[in-house]
């Protein structure tokens, strides 16, 4: 019996799961952790600087190489609202090194429900642009990204009524989302519900394919071209649903890529992931 689309439960729960379906998985998610490591101790930078009261509200700050203030780009990590943190991204600092990068951490599911991940990931940028200052950024060009899980996050953040959290309506400059999960249903309707426990208005509000961009913020969304067929419908789903609200998309065909190697893309400033999100920034 098919539960979502022409997926039935069996096939479903393999579509989204990708360390299943990509077999050197944890091998890619070791190489995040020990790139991290490399990077917090060769650039400066300040560790677990709190932005709210919840013990998971911090953020790792590498202030840019060169004299500010500078662009400052924030980075959500993925890891399917459940798993992962900030610790294992710190090496995305390193495709950004004349800005100001802010990685950050947010309460996983389910010691938090989606709804409070959602709120303190909007709190972090409004925390970012009222303490720009205080480590050389920008408070006026602040850009955002995030890889799954974290690409979700980014479309809430420019679904955000940002008057809710005192920062200005164009808070965010422009916004990457890659291998990003943007329509709930599947996901409530498969394995990761087990966890996730959203309800089927849960979903609906926290799905950004229901909600509007409540600016006409530049957003590229960006899917490896060796990502499943879902991966791929939800992009387009997005790009299709936010275009006709006015938005500015672009989608781009990461071309032999996955779901793991994509994120890898910013290691360093010259692969073709850091050049577009460095363009969003004015450094190109």
């Amino acid at each position: 019996m098919n539960v979502f689309r022409h997926y039935d439960r069996t096939a479903l729960d393999a579509e989204y799961n990708n360390r299943a379906k990509v077999k050197d998985a944890m091998d890619w998610i070791a190489r995040y952790g020990a790139a991290s490591a490399r990077a917090r101790a060769e650039l400066p930078m300040q560790f677990d600087v709190p932005y709210g009261p919840h013990h998971a509200e911090r953020a790792d700050i590498f202030p840019a190489a060169g004299p500010g203030p500078a662009p400052v780009h924030v980075f959500i990590h993925g890891g399917y609202w459940h798993r992962l943190d900030k610790a294992d991204f710190s090496f995305v600092a390193r495709a950004f090194r004349e800005a100001a990068t802010v990685v950050v951490n947010y309460a996983l599911v389910p010691t938090v429900d989606l709804d409070e991940q959602v709120r303190q990931v909007r709190a972090s940028v409004a925390w970012v642009h009222a303490n720009a200052r205080s480590f050389g950024g920008d408070s006026a060009r602040i850009t955002v990204s995030g890889h799954s899980a974290g690409g979700h996050l980014v479309a809430m953040l420019l679904a955000t009524e940002w008057s809710r959290f005192g920062a200005p309506a164009d808070v965010i400059k422009a916004g990457c989302g890659f291998s990003g999960l943007y329509d709930l249903e599947p996901i409530r309707l498969c394995y990761l519900n087990d966890v996730l426990g959203l309800t089927p208005e849960a979903e609906r509000r926290n799905s950004p394919v229901h909600l509007k961009p409540t600016g006409r913020v530049p957003l590229i969304l960006a899917v490896g071209a060796d990502e499943g067929p879902e991966y791929h419908r939800q992009t387009n789903d997005l790009a299709a649903a936010w275009r006709a609200h006015g938005a500015p998309i672009d989608i781009a065909d990461a071309a032999g890529l996955n779901h793991f190697t994509i994120v890898a893309e910013l290691e360093r400033p010259d692969s073709a992931l850091a050049r577009a999100i460095r363009k969003q920034m004015g450094l190109v």
